[in-house]
This record gives C-alpha cells, structure tokens and sequence, in this order.
C-alpha cells in the first residue's frame, strides 16, 4: 500500500469572503446558500497529486479582526495556504497583505507555498471591482498563483487545492534534496581547499 503523506492547509482570508463556501465545495462536492461567520472549522479529504496520495487537512480560518490571536498557531503548523478575497469587495483584496505579512513573518519564509483566490466570479462583471490584472500583479511579488473562482459554480475550486498541494509536495523535495546534499558534504568531510600561498619573487 502506498504511504500516505499528511498535509496541511490553511484557508485564510477577510471576514465574508467565501473561504467556507470554497472548502465545503471541494470537500463536500455543495454550496452553502446560508453563512455564518467561522471561528476555526477544519476538515480532511484525501486525494492524489504527482503520483503522491495525500491525507489534506484543510483549516477554515476567522476571517474577522477579533480572532487575529488565532493566526498565529494556524500560521506556525500550516504547510501551504490558499489566500481568499471578495472580487466585489476591494476592502478584501487590501487586507491580503496582512495575512501574508503574518503569514511569511510566522514560518520565517518570505515565500512559502501559497495559492491566490478571487472569489464570486459568477458575479456580473459590473459588480467587480477588482481586476485580474492587480491580482496578477500582487501574485508576481508574493510568487504564486492566481484563479478566479466561484464557490456557487464550483468554478476551479479543485484547481486551486490541488495547485497549493503541488507546490507544498515540490517545495518539499527541494528542501529534502537541499537537506540531504548539505548531509553528503558533510559525510565526505569537504573542507575548503587550502588557499596557495603566493610566491615571493625577487628581482
């Protein structure tokens, strides 16, 4: 039987976003017509990506100012993280550099595995206001990726799990193959080639 490798992801993002409509969408295959505000859900689903099964734990965050307490424990354990905001709410789209603030100063990494939502795009074009093109802009600098997504359509909802654990699974190989060639070295005794002393030479 293949092994099994846990992960975990953090859904994180400004209050009324839709991070719960996302998550129960990709792990109970439904939308939610009715929303309360979460204070900290968290679900599992098993899948597969790159010849890998993976048991996703998947953390459904507070979104609201008066559980900021809570991000750091989430932010600390999480592999990977899917940022969400409201395509028709700018307010959520601003509040992103928060989180991701929060979010490299808690795993002491400028760029870990992150992923980008705008969600509601089943909203008539007029009622958006933001536009793919800052998104983009913002991903550029965060490096990650960016969908537009419609929990209510089930528009890449998959995509956008599945595309956060690719990039956890493949920066985990790169810190395993980092880890185990600074082993090698080490083993081998490698040591800094002596440096030649210069000649001196008298005229």
């Amino acid at each position: 039987m293949a092994n099994i490798v846990n992960l975990k992801i953090a859904v994180v993002g400004g209050g009324g976003v839709g991070k719960s409509c996302l998550t129960i969408q990709f792990v109970q295959n439904q939308f939610m017509e009715t929303w309360d505000p979460t204070i900290e859900d968290s679900y599992q689903k098993q899948l597969k990506v790159m010849d890998t099964m993976i048991m996703l734990d998947i953390l459904d965050t507070a979104g609201q100012e008066e559980y900021k307490a809570l991000r750091d424990e989430y932010m600390r354990t999480a592999d990977g993280f899917l940022l969400v905001f409201d395509l028709s709410n700018r307010k959520s789209f601003q509040e992103l550099s928060d989180f991701h603030r929060q979010i490299t100063r808690s795993k002491d990494n400028d760029f870990p595995p992150l992923m980008m939502a705008g969600n509601k795009s089943d909203l008539a074009d007029n009622l958006k206001v933001v536009n793919s093109q800052e998104a983009l802009e913002l991903c550029k600098g965060w490096k990650c990726e960016y969908l537009e997504t419609s929990a209510k359509e089930r528009r890449n909802i998959d995509e956008c799990f599945h595309k956060i654990v690719e990039k956890i699974v493949l920066d985990k190989k790169k810190r395993e193959e980092a880890n185990s060639n600074n082993a090698d070295s080490a083993n081998k005794g490698d040591k800094p080639k002596p440096q030649q002393k210069k000649k001196c030479i008298i005229c």
